[in-house]
């Protein structure tokens, strides 16, 4: 996926988001119930992470430069870590919410008109939370996809809301209103964690999953023709960037041209194998061979 094509996504992001909160709102204001209350706070939550993925994507397409040589890449990384943030936030202010709820509860109103709305912002954010995380996965941007996953937790968390506000209206409990706001809130808190988890790896360069280290180690032992060994194979993913770097060991009689065609072929293959990847070769003389290399060729 090009860069323009994501950063019109994480656009769409935020004029979506913005809708989805007027709805809730309405919602809210329709039947004053608790538990819609806090669903609109979360929309709030969505909007302000679509804004921070927004300035992340414009961000990471700078180019590399002397102050930041490899890239401003992770800059979406720092963005899902503030992702994570405001969800935990949002579900604090929700369980203070259920809480004078719970001690001050009543059977919300108008319940058919404000159900409605909720169900049509409910679709809205399922359709544009799998348009998110599949485009994100493409376009290999940590910002996308944290704001997909969220809007899912969104979804689930409102269909539950839904559902136990029906109950509400049946049986008239009202402190049930409340009791739901605050499992949205645990929610919310379980979605933010797993966030600012996978995000905080990012930021302490993780190295790229093992099927896709095996497939680097192929491509290395079946381009490398010439040389003795690889060893010191090293990974790390920085946003939709993925780096490799590794020692060669060839003759010690072959000449400089020779030992640069072989680093040539392998950064070539390896191209082909694995998309935006930046590649460091150090080649060595055969008296540095490891004999217990990761990869001997």
């Amino acid at each position: 996926m090009t860069a323009d094509r994501t950063l019109t996504i994480a656009t769409a992001s935020l004029f979506v988001g913005i809708a989805v909160l007027g709805l809730k709102v309405a919602a809210w204001w329709f039947t004053g119930s608790v538990a819609l209350y806090s669903d609109a706070l979360e929309s709030i939550v969505n909007v302000v992470t679509a804004i921070t993925a927004l300035v992340a994507v414009r961000l990471a397409r700078r180019p590399a430069d002397a102050a930041l040589p490899y890239g401003y890449h992770k800059a979406e990384y720092f963005s899902a870590v503030v992702v994570g943030v405001m969800i935990i936030v949002a579900a604090i202010l929700i369980l203070r919410e259920a809480f004078y709820g719970f001690l001050e509860p009543r059977v919300p109103n108008a319940p058919m008109e404000g159900l409605a709305i909720s169900v049509a912002a409910t679709v809205i954010n399922f359709v544009w939370a799998n348009v998110l995380k599949t485009q994100g996965r493409k376009a290999r941007s940590p910002s996308l996809e944290a704001d997909g996953r969220h809007l899912m937790t969104d979804v689930v968390s409102t269909i539950g809301v839904l559902a136990g506000l029906g109950l509400v209206y049946l049986t008239g409990w009202a402190q049930l209103d409340a009791i739901l706001a605050a499992l949205v809130a645990l929610n919310i808190l379980w979605s933010g964690w797993g966030v600012i988890r996978e995000s905080v790896g990012g930021l302490m360069d993780v190295a790229v999953p093992v099927d896709t280290q095996k497939l680097i180690r192929e491509v290395i032992s079946a381009n490398a023709e010439g040389a003795i060994e690889a060893h010191d194979i090293r990974t790390r993913q920085a946003g939709k960037l993925t780096f490799i770097d590794f020692h060669l060991v060839v003759p010690g009689a072959m000449s400089v041209d020779d030992a640069h065609a072989i680093c040539d072929s392998i950064e070539a293959k390896l191209r082909e194998a694995v998309k935006d990847v930046q590649i460091t070769i150090h080649v060595e003389p055969e008296n540095k061979a490891k004999h217990s290399g990761i990869v001997v060729v």
